[in-house]
């Protein structure tokens, strides 16, 4: 079995090959599943936002520019869908404290430690240190999935990364 480009399943399957989109699911499940989870932190919403990312995304080849990687496309929905989620549960719960804690259950003790440093940063800060250290993307690659300036992308960067290192020191101290 020869193995297909991303390229050529997107245009069978916008012929309508249940085979291409199959094996295009296949192919970005996990990936996709784990930034949706290490955006939100909990896999139930994971589950539902990578599903509909993928709903959306086949829904929507017929704009795709099979030039590019699908992979990058997926995740900018996969993304999208997260930040428009959690702006949503943040109106809900406008007026309480804090968000419900997230929920990261299958993580070593040390990952759970980095884990909820994370998930205490902005929303903002959270998405662009998961798509940079979590997924691998540049700060180009993120900009432009979020569309937004390199710039802004490097700022949110290094002032996450200095927060994270303000708690990191507070809570190494705490412990000395």
């Amino acid at each position: 079995m020869r193995i297909r480009s991303d390229a050529k399943l997107v245009e069978l399957a916008r012929r309508g090959s249940r085979d291409a989109a199959a094996e295009l699911f296949a192919r970005h499940w996990r990936a996709a599943w784990r930034a949706a989870y290490v955006v939100t932190g909990r896999r139930e919403l994971a589950d539902d936002v990578a599903q509909d990312a993928f709903e959306r995304a086949f829904a929507a080849l017929s704009r795709f520019d099979e030039r590019r990687p699908f992979g990058p496309w997926l995740h900018r929905i996969v993304v999208n869908r997260c930040l428009d989620l959690l702006r949503t549960e943040r109106r809900l719960v406008a007026g309480e404290a804090e968000l419900a804690r997230l929920e990261w259950h299958d993580v070593s003790a040390g990952d759970q430690e980095l884990l909820d440093a994370v998930a205490g940063l902005s929303l903002q800060r959270r998405v662009v240190v998961v798509l940079r250290y979590g997924l691998g993307y540049t700060p180009t690659a993120i900009a432009e999935l979020l569309g937004i300036p390199t710039g802004t992308v490097n700022s949110r960067l290094a002032r996450a990364l200095e927060e994270l290192r303000a708690d990191y020191e507070v809570n190494d101290v705490g412990r000395a």
